[in-house]
């Protein structure tokens, strides 16, 4: 063992259970992984069996339904539907996690409230009456006392029941991220006068009857952690703060926060999975890129000083280092959600010392968060394979091919890298003399480390396979014909779009200036509010450049229709919160060599500017795959080549054509 990180492999005692290490999977979605019965699917027990096979010591389920009123039926699996069914499809996945010395506890959640996304919403629910998070015009019913009494025995059933299909605990989901239970925790959203409102221990009244009647009903000894949020980050309804802006918190400041601790543990509560945020601050909880890394360590240290119970830590802390520091000081168990999805061996690479084979996480969510928000089972960017391990398995081929793959950007080096490992023989061809294609520019950003770790980790895989990379060659027809090659995948990217503003002005792309072929003047003008131009934008004003964006749609980023809410909320506060001036339904009329004319709704403007930034999309590079229509060739067309998307479906749209070949 790596003897740098012997403190993530310490054993640690929650109650009378004892974990083998400090790594737990930290709890995401279930949504579409149940079986008919409203027990896990094959493809959620793989998925929790993988991770235990990886060395994780504890693993934490998503979310599973202690009722099925409020959502629709076995969205997400349900202990109370059908117990015995339930008990039977998770009986045999918990004994295949223990045979890897994993434990494993299962959360229950009483459900979203005001939270609930409308689509994926059967009945509006709430602690008071109040206006749905995502569309005001929805409002929610406040809970009776009956029903806030049966949501309670449902946990206490539920948590019987897993204990009785073999999960070594069970989390309570939450006084945390603005769900159910959280907004009966905190008085901005909780306005009752009776027994479950009113000052503190009234409104914790529902989470602290949970622990106290599980703990009844299954011991005193059967762990119950419970998801809990310090935190609110909340300045309005549906407006979150940024770290480090000045605001005041309506929702749970940080004294409540402890005060609330204290009474939970009291309560009976044995650990605290800790985070920040609610549904109003939503990218508190699900951290996109643009957080600094371990946000939540000065959450745990606090609540360390407060608390005598085991502390879960995640936000980002895939660096070892990192999470071994704050071990003992802000945490005692280190929960990695998103790195295990990325790559489910994590601790076990972590362990032998292998960092440089870890595959990482981008904080992207395009794989997991935006999959959940439209009822898809979750699965991973960077790795297909997640959430279907079976069916994903990369296998030895039976007829060996020399397959011939044209372009060496992530499309490129995933297939490349896919046909090696089931045995083909691989030729890479990059036109350049470097791999990455248009993440070398997407990467450069501070905020983008975890994408060039990606480059980097391509890099060291193709390295370690019997991949044959040839830099400066440029694939033509002629040369695919003579190549000998059995298969050719075609993966040559896309290039910048490029408007004509004449010869005024210092007029560029964004890669350019992410590259430093071109050089940016002090007042930049960007052309275009796509995740491009926004990014780009930030990055420019990181440097203390004047940018101003100019965008012909009436909303930036597309209103956020292409991306995950939380990374797209976050991303739109920054631009505010760093004067970045956006015009919107606005065009470019004019340029000048100093000045910018713009026609927006308020009118022209004329606007001082030295450099123009395009940034207005991308064509795909098809050119050559359109001249083999004709070739007796097996041919493929892979990533932006074959259309222009996200990271996530250049990576997916390669490992499908090479995992199948």
């Amino acid at each position: 063992m790596s003897g740098n990180f012997q403190k993530l492999f310490e054993p640690l005692t929650v109650g009378k259970l004892t974990l083998k290490n400090r790594i737990s999977m930290a709890p995401l979605g279930m949504v579409a992984m149940a079986d008919p019965c409203g027990g896990f699917s094959e493809n959620a027990q793989d998925y929790y069996v993988e991770r235990a096979k990886g060395g994780t010591g504890l693993i934490i389920t998503g979310i599973t339904n202690v009722n099925y009123n409020e959502l629709p039926l076995l969205l997400m699996p349900c202990a109370a539907y059908q117990p015995l069914m339930f008990a039977k499809s998770c009986a045999p996945m918990n004994e295949r996690i223990h045979a890897y010395d994993a434990k494993i506890f299962l959360q229950l959640t009483g459900g979203f409230g005001r939270a609930a996304i409308p689509h994926l919403m059967t009945r509006a629910i709430a602690p008071s009456e109040q206006e749905n998070r995502w569309d005001p015009s929805i409002h929610h019913q406040a809970m009776t006392v009956d029903e806030i009494k049966v949501l309670i025995a449902s946990f206490v059933t539920c948590a019987v029941i897993a204990r009785d299909s073999g999960f070594d605990g069970v989390e309570v989901h939450a006084v945390h991220e603005g769900y159910l239970l959280d907004q009966f925790a905190i008085a901005l959203y909780n306005k009752r006068t009776d027994a479950y409102g009113g000052d503190l221990h009234g409104r914790l009244k529902i989470a602290t009857d949970i622990v106290k009647g599980i703990k009844a009903a299954c011991g005193e000894d059967y762990p119950v952690s419970l998801r809990y949020s310090l935190k609110s980050f909340v300045k309005g309804i549906r407006h979150g703060a940024l770290p480090g802006e000045k605001f005041v918190e309506l929702g749970k400041d940080i004294a409540e926060g402890v005060e609330a601790a204290k009474i939970l543990v009291e309560a009976g509560y044995d650990m605290l999975n800790v985070d920040a945020g609610t549904y109003d601050a939503w990218y508190w909880n699900h951290p996109p890129m643009y957080f600094e890394k371990g946000m939540y360590r000065e959450f745990g240290k606090i609540l360390k000083q407060h608390v005598a119970v085991p502390i879960i830590l995640a936000g980002r802390m895939d660096n070892p280092e990192m999470a071994c520091e704050a071990l003992g000081t802000c945490c005692d168990i280190i929960g990695y959600g998103r790195p295990l999805l990325a790559d489910p061996y994590l601790p076990e690479k972590i362990k032998t010392g292998n960092l440089e084979d870890i595959r990482p996480c981008l904080s992207c969510h395009q794989g997991c968060l935006d999959r959940l928000a439209h009822g898809l089972p979750i699965s991973c960017a960077v790795n297909p394979a997640c959430g279907r391990e079976k069916s994903f398995e990369l296998t030895p081929v039976t007829n060996r091919k020399n397959v011939l793959v044209i372009g060496g950007g992530l499309a490129g080096m995933e297939a490349a890298r896919v046909c090696a490992i089931r045995g083909h023989k691989v030729t890479l061809i990059e036109k350049t003399g470097k791999l990455g294609g248009n993440i070398l520019p997407g990467s450069v950003p501070d905020f983008k480390k975890d994408d060039r770790a990606l480059l980097k980790w391509y890099t060291v895989q193709l390295g370690k396979l019997p991949v044959k990379v040839l830099f400066n060659v440029t694939a033509d027809k002629e040369m695919i014909e003579k190549s000998g090659a059995d298969a050719v995948i075609i993966a040559m990217g896309s290039t910048p779009v490029m408007l004509d503003f004449g010869d005024k002005n210092n007029v560029c792309t964004a890669d350019e200036l992410l590259l430093g072929t071109r050089i940016s003047g002090e007042d930049i003008v960007v052309v275009g509010g796509g995740l491009i131009g926004c990014e780009t934008a930030l990055w420019l004003r990181g440097q203390g450049k004047k940018v101003s964006i100019v965008e012909s749609m009436p909303e930036i980023l597309d209103g956020g229709k292409f991306m995950c809410f939380a990374n797209y909320d976050m991303l739109r506060d920054l631009l505010v919160f760093n004067k970045i001036d956006v015009m919107c339904s606005a065009a470019v009329k004019a340029v000048t060599d100093s000045s910018v004319t713009v026609e927006t709704q308020d009118g022209v403007k004329e606007i001082k500017a030295d450099t123009i930034m395009v940034a207005v999309g991308y064509h795909s590079q098809n050119q050559l795959y359109d001249t083999m229509s004709g070739s007796g060739k097996v041919i493929y067309n892979v990533g932006d080549s074959h259309a222009v998307r996200n990271i996530m479906n250049t990576i997916w749209d390669a490992n499908q054509v090479a995992r199948e070949l």
